[in-house]
């Protein structure tokens, strides 16, 4: 009977020490859940971050609702650009309006409330991913120093001219109203004095009226004869 008792108990430590080292040390399997959940921290903060969102709000300056970026800048386009036919090209451009990019081709483009049209990626030729709404490039303006600026509005450079993008396809953006001033009459010419003396108008005197006096002939009667006295 005590050769089977040893049997047995050797046997058993056998397997207690298989499963000891199958078994992973209580420090790992902490480490491992911590790993885990930065990994779920990390995905979350990436799909965050390759998510973007664009925005309208009313700009009062310009009396229309323009696309804005998530922090509220309001975004242009430069006609007669497209995505196409790109025309802000040069460093000087690029630095006074930069592009709206995005970090990935995977990043997820959404409409918020009030923008219509599709939103697309364009890479331009320095590799750069810039966001596109209705087939037009997204820029902003360096100038633009807060929320509901619109400083760019309507200048003119770099082969064409800049507009804040309207929250919809039908509208336009308003461009500031011209005051048209009214005519000016040009004030009448003074009159100078001439340098010579003018000759005084020579008056040519009239020939007098000769009024012929009108003759009256006076008429003597005849005396009558005297009779002569006979004699």
């Amino acid at each position: 009977m005590p050769k089977p008792a040893r049997a047995h108990s050797g046997r058993s430590r056998r397997a207690r020490q298989r499963r000891a080292r199958h078994r992973a040390p209580r420090w790992l399997r902490a480490g491992a859940g911590i790993a885990l959940a930065f990994a779920v921290l990390a995905s979350t903060a990436l799909a965050a971050h390759l998510a973007l969102t664009l925005g309208a709000t009313t700009n009062a300056a310009l009396g229309e609702r323009v696309v804005v970026t998530p922090q509220g800048r309001t975004l242009y386009t430069l006609t007669p650009e497209t995505s196409r036919h790109l025309l802000c090209r040069t460093s000087e451009c690029l630095r006074l309006w930069p592009p709206l990019t995005v970090e990935s081709t995977k990043a997820k483009l959404k409409n918020g409330a009030g923008v219509n049209g599709r939103l697309g990626i364009l890479r331009r030729a320095n590799g750069t991913l810039q966001v596109t709404l209705r087939g037009l490039p997204l820029y902003r303006y360096s100038k633009d120093r807060a929320k509901g600026q619109a400083n760019g509005e309507g200048m003119q450079s770099f082969g064409g001219t800049w507009h804040a993008m309207t929250a919809t396809s039908g509208e336009s953006p308003r461009k500031p109203a011209m005051t048209t001033a009214p005519p000016v009459t040009p004030p009448p010419s003074p009159s100078y004095p001439s340098s010579q003396p003018s000759e005084p108008a020579t008056t040519t005197p009239s020939a007098p009226t000769t009024t012929t006096p009108t003759t009256t002939t006076t008429t003597t009667p005849t005396p009558p004869p005297y009779p002569y006295p006979p004699y």
